[in-house]
C-alpha cells in the first residue's frame, strides 16, 4: 500500500485524477462553501485546521490534528464534504478524515499558512481563488486592516436596551452613574474593572449592552472603540473549543485586542477553575493595557464563593455597583414608559394594581404588560383592570405563590439574629418562639399553605399550635405600635 501522506496532489494518477494546482483549487473552493454555509465562528472553532493531505483511489484524504475534532467531524460534516467533493468533479468520490501525524502537521501548517499582504491576513479560499492585485488592494483599505474576528466572539446587543430606554430609579441610580461614567470615559481611574450586581431582571444586562452601544459609537468623526460582550456561559464554551481543536492562540489574542470587554452572569464561572484561570489572565492583559472591563453578577465579589481569592480581588478592585430590587415608584415609572412607547392608553389604575402584585423583576412586570397589551390589540378591547386580572390571571396566581415558607423562616431568623435550626427546633426560650410565631404568622398571611402543612414545616407541630401563634401575634401587633412595624416592615422585604 502506498503511503497515504505521500503527496498525491502533484501528479496525474492513472484513474484521470486532476493535477495537484486543479486539485488545489478545488479544495479552495469546497472550503470556501463551508466557510459560507456554517458561518465564521463555526468555521474558525471546528473547519479552519482541515487540511487537504492528498487523493488515493478517488478518496480525499484530510487531515486534522485531534481524535475528537476528527469524530466530530466525521459525525458533522463527513457527508456534506463527500458531496461537495462530488460536486466539484474531479474523480473523487469518498473522503476520509485521519488524524496527521506530527510531521504531516508541521508540513500542512507552511501549506496552508495565511497569505500576508501589508500586515493583513487574508482567509485561505481567497488567497488560493482570488488575484493578487484584488488581494492587494482591499487590504489595503483601512476597513480591511480593522476587520477582526472579534464579532466571532461576541454576542449580539439588543436595539432596544441603551441609555435613553433606562428608566432610572433610587435602586439603580448609582449604577445607572458608573455604567455612563464608563461609557463616556473608559478606563476611568477607579472605575476599571465595573462592576455590577443585582438580582434577576432587575437591569444588569440593559445597562452592559447601553455601555456597549455608546462606546461603539464613532468617536470625533473616527470609528468606535471595540466592544467584545458575551455571557460567562459562552466565554467557557468558546475557550473549550478553542482548547479542543488547538487554537487557544487565536482565543487568547482575539480577546485581549479589544477596547472594551464585557462579561455578563460572571457567577457561571464558580467551579470551572480552567476558565476562571483563562479569565484571570485575560482579566490582567486588557488592564494592563489600559483597557476597560464591565462585569455583572447576581452577588458583590465578597459574596461569589467558589471563585478563586486572586480574581475576587481583582474584580473588587475597581467600582462595585449594586441594583437594587425595584421600589412601587420606578415601576409606575416603568409601567408608564412601555405603555407610552406602544402608544397604548393603560389606565392609571392598572398600572398601579401590576406595581403593586408583580414586584419580582422588571422584566416579569414589562412581560405582563406587553401581554395585556397585545391582548388589548388582538380583540380591539380597551384594557381595563377586570380584563388585566382575566389575562393574566396565572401570573398574578403563581406571583401570590411566590414567597416560599424557607424563605420566610430564613427572613425571620436573620431578622431576630436566630439560628434557622431554632424555627423547628423544641426550644421554647423566649427569644426563640416569639420569630418563631411571627414566621407562623407570615406563613399564614403569605403563603396557601394550610395550617397542618405550616405546622409541619415548623418542626412537626399541631396545626393548633399554629393556631394560637397567628392569634397572639395579630393580638400583639394591635397592642403594641413598635411590634406591628417590625412585622409588618418583614412582610414587605417577603413581598419585594
Amino acid at each position: 500500500m502506498p503511503d497515504q501522506h505521500a503527496n498525491a496532489t502533484s501528479a496525474v494518477p492513472a484513474s484521470g485524477l486532476p493535477d495537484g494546482a486543479r486539485l488545489d483549487a478545488a479544495w479552495a473552493r469546497i472550503r470556501g462553501r463551508l466557510r459560507e454555509e456554517v458561518g465564521e465562528a463555526e468555521y474558525r472553532t471546528w473547519l479552519r485546521q482541515l487540511t487537504l493531505a492528498g487523493v488515493e483511489d478517488e478518496e480525499a484524504v484530510i487531515h486534522v490534528p485531534t481524535r475528537f475534532l476528527r469524530d466530530w467531524l466525521r459525525g458533522q460534516y463527513g457527508d456534506r464534504l463527500r458531496a461537495l467533493w462530488q460536486a466539484e468533479s474531479v474523480g473523487v468520490r469518498r473522503v476520509d478524515i485521519r488524524v496527521a501525524s506530527p510531521a504531516d502537521g508541521a508540513r500542512a501548517a507552511a501549506a496552508e499558512a495565511p497569505a500576508v499582504v501589508d500586515g493583513a491576513e487574508l482567509a485561505e479560499p481567497l488567497a488560493a481563488t482570488r488575484p493578487a492585485g484584488e488581494i492587494r488592494a482591499e487590504a489595503a483599505r483601512p476597513e480591511a486592516r480593522s476587520a477582526d474576528s472579534r464579532s466571532d466572539w461576541a454576542a449580539p446587543l439588543d436595539p432596544r436596551f441603551t441609555f435613553d430606554s433606562f428608566i432610572v430609579g433610587k435602586p439603580n441610580e448609582f449604577a445607572h452613574a458608573c455604567a455612563r461614567r464608563v461609557a463616556e470615559k473608559p478606563n476611568s481611574p477607579g472605575f476599571n474593572p465595573l462592576f455590577l450586581y443585582g438580582g434577576v431582571g432587575l437591569g444588569k444586562t440593559h445597562l452592559m449592552h447601553a455601555i456597549a452601544w455608546a462606546i461603539r459609537e464613532p468617536q470625533a468623526g473616527g470609528p468606535g472603540r471595540s466592544v467584545a460582550y458575551m455571557s460567562a456561559e459562552k466565554f467557557m464554551y468558546r475557550f473549550i473549543a478553542a482548547l479542543r481543536s488547538q487554537s487557544t492562540m487565536e482565543f487568547k489574542e482575539s480577546l485581549r485586542s479589544v477596547d472594551v470587554l464585557m462579561i455578563d452572569d460572571l457567577q457561571f464561572l464558580i467551579g470551572k477553575d480552567n476558565t476562571q484561570e483563562e479569565f484571570f489572565h485575560t482579566f490582567n492583559a486588557l488592564v494592563d493595557q489600559g483597557k476597560q472591563i464591565v462585569v455583572s453578577s447576581d452577588k458583590p465579589p465578597s459574596d461569589l464563593a467558589g471563585l478563586e481569592d486572586r480574581l475576587r480581588t481583582r474584580l473588587g478592585c475597581g467600582m462595585v455597583a449594586d441594583i437594587h430590587a425595584t421600589t412601587y415608584e420606578l415601576r409606575i415609572s416603568i409601567l408608564e414608559s412601555k405603555a407610552n412607547t406602544a402608544q397604548v392608553d393603560v389606565p392609571a389604575r392598572v398600572l398601579e394594581f401590576l406595581a403593586h402584585k408583580i414586584t419580582s423583576n422588571v422584566r416579569e412586570l414589562e412581560g405582563a404588560l406587553n401581554r395585556l397589551i397585545a391582548h388589548a390589540n388582538l380583540f380591539g378591547r380597551p384594557v381595563t383592570l377586570e380584563s388585566c386580572q382575566e389575562v393574566l390571571h396565572d401570573i398574578l396566581r403563581a406571583h401570590d405563590r411566590r414567597v416560599t415558607i424557607e424563605e420566610i423562616q430564613k427572613r425571620v431568623a436573620e431578622h431576630y439574629n436566630i439560628r434557622l435550626t431554632d424555627m423547628s427546633s423544641a426550644r421554647r426560650a423566649r427569644n426563640v418562639a416569639r420569630p418563631r410565631q411571627v414566621a407562623m404568622y407570615l406563613s399564614k398571611q403569605l403563603t396557601s399553605r394550610s395550617l397542618p402543612e405550616i405546622g409541619r414545616r415548623f418542626g412537626n407541630r399541631d396545626h393548633t399550635t399554629v393556631m394560637h401563634a397567628v392569634s397572639r401575634v395579630a393580638e400583639l401587633m394591635q397592642g403594641d405600635a413598635g411590634f406591628a412595624e417590625d412585622v409588618e416592615l418583614l412582610r414587605r422585604m417577603l413581598e419585594t
